[in-house]
């Protein structure tokens, strides 16, 4: 997972969007949807319990199944992981959470395992926040690629900012297993974390070198207002040419984490097409 080139930019035709979904049957969600692709939990996203796989089969059924439908599968981890944080009682249950969870998912045969880039106290120097999660990648056993997502608030937040996204890639760089490690871009988070949306892909490629998927989520909230809140596709308040060009430009998977089953879904992938 060296730095990628310049992303070939998609069209109707060669866009590949699918969905968060429930957990229980993920490979029946994305035939529900009409698609080859989606992303769930496993387990509880805001609590310390640990991965569990709810799937009929198990982790190898799952992984079979969704091997023969031609399914790719991503795990989410829980929100609660920071391995940034300063606070050894969060940081390292987080560390421990993030291990479970990449071993899950390779378990399953994930394409790669989201996790958000946390945050540090506000007394806190950022610098502590950067070295932690060099830190944290030589102390995981990355199994699958560990892609690490923007975040929409927080004046403390390692991965809101284009500046302290930067920082965060920066030292991740000089961690063993650096290669390991990519990039997720929300919308939603980029457009509430006061990241424009027509200029995205241009600024995070220059600090991360890379885009491997993206969440496209419309947004409820104003630009900058930090409030973490998904819509579907033209209902809310991104500027919608800027989020169709986004995603054209960023040549990446598309996972949908909008309201709704599979006429919702289905609805906000016709949508996304139509305009490409």
């Amino acid at each position: 997972m060296s730095t990628t080139p310049a992303p070939t930019p998609l069209t109707a035709e060669t866009l590949r969007i699918g969905a968060h979904v429930e957990q229980t049957d993920p490979v029946q969600e994305a035939k529900a949807r009409g698609t080859d692709l989606v992303q769930f939990f496993l387990g509880d996203p805001q609590g310390y319990k640990g991965p569990e796989i709810r799937y009929a089969g198990g982790a190898a059924g799952l992984r079979a199944d969704a091997e023969a439908a031609g399914v790719d599968l991503y795990v989410h981890a829980p929100y609660i992981v920071n391995v940034a944080t300063t606070n050894n009682r969060i940081r390292i249950p987080s560390r421990k959470l993030l291990q479970q969870h990449m071993d899950a998912a390779a378990e399953i045969g994930a394409k790669g395992l989201i996790v958000h880039g946390g945050h540090v106290n506000k007394a806190d120097d950022p610098a502590k926040g950067f070295d932690n999660w060099r830190k944290a990648i030589e102390a995981t056993d990355l199994k699958i690629p560990l892609l690490i997502e923007n975040t929409a608030g927080g004046d403390n937040a390692m991965a809101r900012h284009t500046e302290r996204i930067a920082r965060v890639f920066e030292a991740v760089q000089a961690a063993d297993q650096a290669e390991m490690v990519g990039f997720c871009l929300d919308t939603c988070h980029a457009h509430a974390g006061g990241i424009a949306l027509d200029t995205a892909v241009e600024q995070l490629l220059a600090v991360t070198g890379r885009i491997d998927l993206v969440h496209a989520n419309d947004s409820r909230d104003e630009f900058g207002s930090g409030a973490d809140r998904h819509t579907s596709y033209g209902a809310g308040r991104v500027d919608h040419d800027a989020f169709v060009a986004l995603i054209r430009a960023a040549g990446a998977p598309v996972i949908a984490e909008t309201p709704g089953g599979p006429e919702e879904h289905g609805a906000d992938f016709a949508w996304l097409r139509e305009r490409l």
